[in-house]
């Protein structure tokens, strides 16, 4: 017997709002994240900008000396254990309960497991290390590995929150929230556990952004309108940015059972490999193709149902292009013609946060009834002829969506989200 996953409460710490409302304006009025950044006080650095989070202060390893909003509650024994971006996704977890209608006690039944989903914390990582060279290996923070290594989202969480369900990390760069809720929405569809919560969290420093300038994909654009922008021809790479997002996922008659609201179905979901590179996508976007093809048929839905695609388009120039000649492929020659944006041109690229926190943007836009502009689209890339990309946000409302998402070593995982029967 197969059972239906459902949505039914979100959180939100992101660059364009920290909370349900905040993202919806953003959303609707395509207003971006995006703040000037100095990265390691090197005013030289080609990179300028970064999708800041707002009310969030992390200016040293220390715990002791970070901020967040007075309105959440963080007990001493928790934040020890916690990195910068566990701190965002502690904040977006409670705004989730609260949203679904949900106290601490109903998630220690078993019937609820927890999915997580981050690159770890290298910023107190790399605290940790070299503390523990300068001491020669005698001195050292007790809560160093667990605080700072990529499970450190589902350690913190699952303790805490006393989750004796499913719980489980998930690590495949950019594709990983995609990849947890993919597996949340088995756990329900198979029976496994009756709630999920999925959650997505990045740090938002200069260890977590500034890597990847090594690899030329961050813009070095100081404007703003003119760094992230999907599909553009001018495009010059990505934003990095974090923060939380955590969704709440039910199977149906569970939710129905206690009169939760529901944001969208979970329909189905997707994924393939590219078998082609370490860092770069598969220049015809073989492996989102299939991926997108999977996921639809998964759902039960054809190309020509679907009304609008949030992209995985970081606005670098191969990753684009490979998504553009993908969606052709799945859509163009099914005569399908579904509404197409990227809202990393608003929020910046979360990395392995990315995927829950765009298919939560779908869940809001089918709940809420209204499509994202492809914001900061100038002039479309060629491999972008006959994509139908608005740039401005619609007043319409989606029945049906597809989310996708890509990672280092061709992973891709795609989702589609419907209106609730």
């Amino acid at each position: 017997m197969a059972f239906l996953p459902v949505v039914t409460g979100l959180g939100f710490i992101t660059s364009i709002g920290n909370d349900r409302d905040a993202v919806l304006r953003s959303l609707k009025e395509l207003r971006h994240g995006f703040e000037p950044v100095v990265f390691l006080n090197n005013p030289t650095l080609p990179v300028k900008l970064a999708g800041t989070i707002k009310d969030f202060s992390f200016p040293s390893a220390s715990w002791r000396d970070w901020r967040w909003p007075s309105r959440y509650e963080i007990d001493r024994e928790l934040l020890r254990g916690l990195p910068p971006h566990g701190v965002y996704a502690y904040c977006a977890l409670e705004q989730a309960l609260a949203d679904a209608g949900l106290q601490r006690g109903d998630l220690t039944d078993g019937a609820t497991g927890i999915f997580c989903a981050s690159a770890g914390s290298p910023f107190l990582l790399g605290n940790f290390l070299e503390q523990m060279r300068a001491s020669r290996g005698e001195r050292g923070n007790p809560m160093g590995l667990v605080s700072s290594i990529a499970g450190t989202l589902n350690f913190n969480l699952a303790s805490h929150y006393k989750i004796s369900g499913a719980v489980c990390g998930f690590v495949s760069a950019c594709a990983s929230s995609s990849h947890a809720l993919g597996y949340a929405m088995d756990e329900i569809r198979l029976g496994r556990q009756r709630r999920m919560i999925v959650v997505g969290a990045e740090d938002v420093t200069d260890e977590s952004i500034l890597p990847f300038a090594s690899l030329r994909t961050l813009s070095t654009s100081a404007e703003p309108t003119e760094a992230s922008r999907p599909f553009d021809k001018k495009r010059n790479g990505f934003v990095g940015t974090g923060g939380a997002v955590v969704m709440i996922v039910e199977e149906a008659g569970l939710a129905r059972s206690r009169g939760a609201k529901r944001y969208a179905e979970l329909a189905g979901w997707g994924q393939a490999g590219d078998g082609h590179s370490v860092a770069i996508s598969h220049p015809e976007g073989a492996g989102l193709r299939e991926a997108m093809t999977r996921t639809l048929r998964d759902a039960g839905i054809s190309p020509g149902e679907v009304d609008y695609v949030n992209a995985h388009a970081t606005s670098t120039l191969a990753g684009d292009r490979s998504e553009a000649l993908a969606l052709q492929a799945v859509f163009s020659t099914a005569n399908a013609f579904p509404k197409i944006s990227s809202t990393k041109a608003l929020t910046g690229h979360a990395l392995s946060q990315a995927g829950v926190m765009e298919a939560a943007f779908c869940a809001l836009a089918i709940a809420e009834g209204f499509i994202p502009g492809a914001a900061h689209l100038e002039e479309p890339d060629d491999a972008c002829a006959g994509l139908n990309l608005p740039r401005t946000s619609l007043e319409e409302a989606p029945r049906v969506v597809l989310n996708n998402s890509s990672g280092f070593g061709g992973s891709n995982v795609c989702h589609v989200l419907r209106k609730p029967t």
